[in-house]
């Protein structure tokens, strides 16, 4: 009996008395997995083409995912979002993508509920569900799920991998990296403090080596829980990198040009029953000709160029492979591979970002849509041999995505197959399953996470942080492993910056050019393919079958109301606004010396489309040396050293080296002060002052745009890619040392007159619907 009010007794499920004799000890269930619970590994590759994997036709070698698929399942009919972060958005939640508030890459939000670019509280992701259900989660890689705005150190990190179920996580937050020098690594909620990589280092051997250390570590803790592994390559997502031993093994390999590699990937389509036998190869005037030269027509010097960019893409597949090889035999070692549920796949079509003729300048490519001048150099000319390596960021030329894509039209971004279907191979030998092999039915990207739960025998949760959960789109198709012959997905809608597609049944509805106002969302240009009997849309039945065109393009809006589409983009301003909560990134900072580089986004809104200025305060010994500031990498970017006793000015304009020495400077105090100024035809003029007197000029470089400077602002070093790579031969990131750097101040001018940036106010309202 209590004279007093108890409290604190709730929820115990034991006997309390006031001394531990007269009580009985309680605990509460913690979260167990069932007994022979199955390993989960879902290794997601970037921009990788449907062709581009052995099970799919591809000439490149990939023992280990063709071993996975051999005693497996291959999905020839699976597709997934046009980008992205939609794509990986609606693989985690099971949502479709704008549901899931990803109706575009990780960017903007432009204050719309299907473009939030962050996942929903109340939407579980997989790790979320699994870790409820007894698994260690970890991921590794690329995650793109967090707002750009985001990612810098101070964010709210709600959206960040460990708020959403990861236990663990090791990789690039960003949408992309250099592989050789990657920008930024955060290992769970901080930045890795690492000044330079060694020679050699390549972030895919990493990526691997921390996914074995995670299995490995859970191992020596606990023989038999169950783990959740999200790999998520950064390769092949450009710039396009590989180490140089797997770019020598596939030396000469295409010097046949890609139209004879897209004919002979698509005859073995045919022979794997990949693609049926009625499927015709696109021609050139649908398959974008326009944007691919004719090998034939090639100078010599053309063609070693073009083929040396496709040697280290297929050396970079090969390197994805090694990595299924590294895990499948830790795995087997452990005794645990057999009841490991393995999936790879990629997350949407090949990409044709490289242009007509590739490029050894990836951010140079940014520049589209900018008033940029006339002489824009968009690939640098350097040796060619150099591509793959850690000196320049490149991308392959558009003949090569095509035959990624083979046997579809079209790339990464678009509605059309090459945009969205991809190659997915799954894996369980342990499976009480005895039909393997093909598969031919429609799966979509959000069924992924309901099946892995089924197959898991983990349930959904009912609820997350004490809201009911927003129920998933996607349904397992566990029933599709099973049965050859079961019914897959019967429609699903896509969208990607106002281009529309929908697939019902054996008829797909795709509409390649935004709709205006005045046509209406479900107007426009429409065009009608029957798939089955077509599935390389190359015959257009919308002027023959007008009522089932109109019938599908209205079920399309309603599809999109229901799924949070709207609104589409018809002034082409949509991703310009941005909540006013933003203006305080592009605030001056002073910047401490030898930390980790400022976030790439906070750094560049110091820095993008605007003039700005740089104070340096220091004091100089006698043998004085070392970087004062550096933003960038080998992809653009600029530094303020000192070197044999001077100030020198080095610019990187996208591979375009240009520098600026100034004179010696004595011993003692001084400012150092860097100015950038906007110059017409979005260039910068660039003038050092010492103690207020005009000391070196680079006078006219282009601007530096879009996702450049990419490696955010280190103080007192050159943080990993190099700006400069001649001081990099001779001192790495060559450390200031000999003096003090007092104080570094960045002050940002006003912005260019070509940043279409609008900041909104925040408050509070009611959703309104227009009509």
């Amino acid at each position: 009996m209590t004279t007093g009010e108890a409290r604190g007794y709730e929820r115990f499920g034991g006997r309390v008395g006031e001394f531990a004799s007269d009580s009985t000890p309680w605990w509460p269930a913690r979260p167990e997995a069932r007994e022979g619970a199955p390993n989960v590994i879902v290794m997601l590759i970037d921009d990788l083409g449907f062709s581009d994997l052995g099970p799919f036709g591809s000439e490149i070698p990939t023992p280990n995912i063709d071993a996975l698929a051999d005693g497996g399942w291959v999905f020839s009919n699976y597709r997934t979002a046009p980008m992205c972060s939609p794509a990986r958005a609606a693989l985690l939640t099971g949502l479709n993508p704008h549901r899931a508030g990803f109706g575009y890459v990780a960017h903007t939000d432009p204050g719309y509920p299907g473009f939030t670019c962050e996942l929903p509280q109340h939407a579980p992701t997989l790790a979320e569900s699994l870790r409820a259900g007894g698994y260690a989660t970890f991921l590794v890689g690329k995650w793109h799920l967090t707002l750009e705005s985001r990612l810098h150190d101070a964010a709210d990190k709600s959206s960040w991998p460990l708020q959403r179920g990861f236990d663990r996580y090791f990789g690039s937050m960003d949408g992309f990296t250099s592989l050789h020098h990657p920008h930024r690594l955060v290992r769970d909620n901080s930045v890795i403090d690492v000044q330079e990589f060694p020679d050699g280092y390549f972030l895919t051997d990493q990526l691997t080596d921390e996914a074995l250390a995670m299995i490995d570590e859970l191992r020596t803790s606990d023989r038999s829980k169950p783990f959740f592994l999200y790999y998520a390559h950064t390769s092949v997502h450009g710039p396009i990198q590989a180490k140089e031993a797997d770019i020598e093994k596939f030396r000469g390999r295409y010097v046949a040009g890609w139209n004879a590699l897209r004919e002979a990937r698509f005859a073995r389509q045919r022979e794997l029953g990949i693609v049926p036998d009625h499927a015709e190869l696109p021609a050139e005037a649908l398959a974008n000709g326009d944007e691919i030269p004719q090998w034939e027509g090639l100078s010599d010097e053309e063609r070693t160029l073009f083929a040396r960019h496709m040697e280290v893409y297929a050396a970079a597949v090969h390197e994805i492979d090694q990595s299924v090889g590294r895990l499948t035999a830790r795995l087997e070692e452990l005794g645990e591979l057999e009841n490991t549920i393995i999936l790879v796949m990629s997350d949407n079509g090949g990409t044709a970002e490289g242009g007509p003729t590739g490029t050894r300048s990836y951010f140079a490519q940014f520049g589209h849509g900018l008033p940029v001048a006339s002489d824009w150099v968009r690939d640098v000319p350097r040796d060619p041999e150099l591509i793959g390596g850690p000196r320049l960021f490149s991308q392959y030329p558009t003949g090569w995505a095509r035959v990624s894509n083979t046997p579809f039209r079209s790339f990464k971004g678009s509605t059309y197959e090459g945009g969205v279907h991809a190659p997915l191979v799954m894996s369980w030998p342990a499976a009480p399953i005895e039909a393997r092999g093909l598969r031919d039915q429609f799966v979509f990207v959000s069924d992924l996470a309901p099946t892995i739960l089924e197959l898991a025998g983990v349930p959904p949760l009912a609820e997350l942080r004490g809201r009911p959960i927003q129920e998933p789109d996607g349904a397992s198709v566990v029933g599709v492993l099973a049965d050859p012959a079961a019914p897959g997905r019967e429609s699903q809608y896509f969208e990607i910056i106002g281009r529309r597609g929908f697939v019902d049944g054996e008829w797909k509805a795709v509409s390649p050019v935004p709709p205006t106002k005045e046509q209406g969302a479900a107007g426009g240009t429409w065009e009608l393919y029957h798939l089955s009997e077509d599935p390389t849309e190359v015959h257009d039945l919308a002027a023959q079958r007008p009522e089932l065109t109109i019938e599908l393009a209205e079920r399309w809006r309603k599809e999109a109301w229901n799924n949070a589409v709207f609104p589409l983009d018809d002034t082409g301003a949509l991703h310009a606004a941005r909540p006013v909560t933003e203006a305080r990134l592009a605030e001056a900072v002073t910047l401490p010396p030898f930390r980790p580089p400022l976030e790439r986004f906070r750094s560049a809104k110091l820095t993008v489309l605007r003039s700005f200025t740089v104070e340096i305060d220091t004091v100089l010994g006698t043998d004085a040396a070392g970087v004062l500031v550096a933003h960038g990498d080998q992809g653009g970017g600029y530094l303020l050293a000192i070197d044999h006793g001077a100030p020198l000015l080095s610019y990187n304009a996208y591979g375009d080296m240009h520098r600026a020495t100034g004179t010696a400077l004595t011993p003692g105090p001084h400012r150092l002060t860097i100015h950038v100024d906007e110059l017409p035809e979005l260039r910068w003029r660039i003038r050092l002052d010492i103690d207020d007197t005009l000391d070196a000029e680079i006078p006219s470089v282009p601007m530096l745009l879009g996702m450049a400077p990419f490696t955010g602002i280190s103080i007192g070093y050159d943080y990993g890619g190099p700006i400069d790579w001649n001081l990099h031969e001779q001192h790495r990131s060559y450390r200031f040392t000999g003096g003090e750097l007092l104080n570094v101040r960045y002050i940002p001018g006003a912005p260019s007159q070509y940043d279409r940036t609008v900041l909104h106010a925040i408050d509070d309202a009611v959703a309104q619907i227009a009509d």
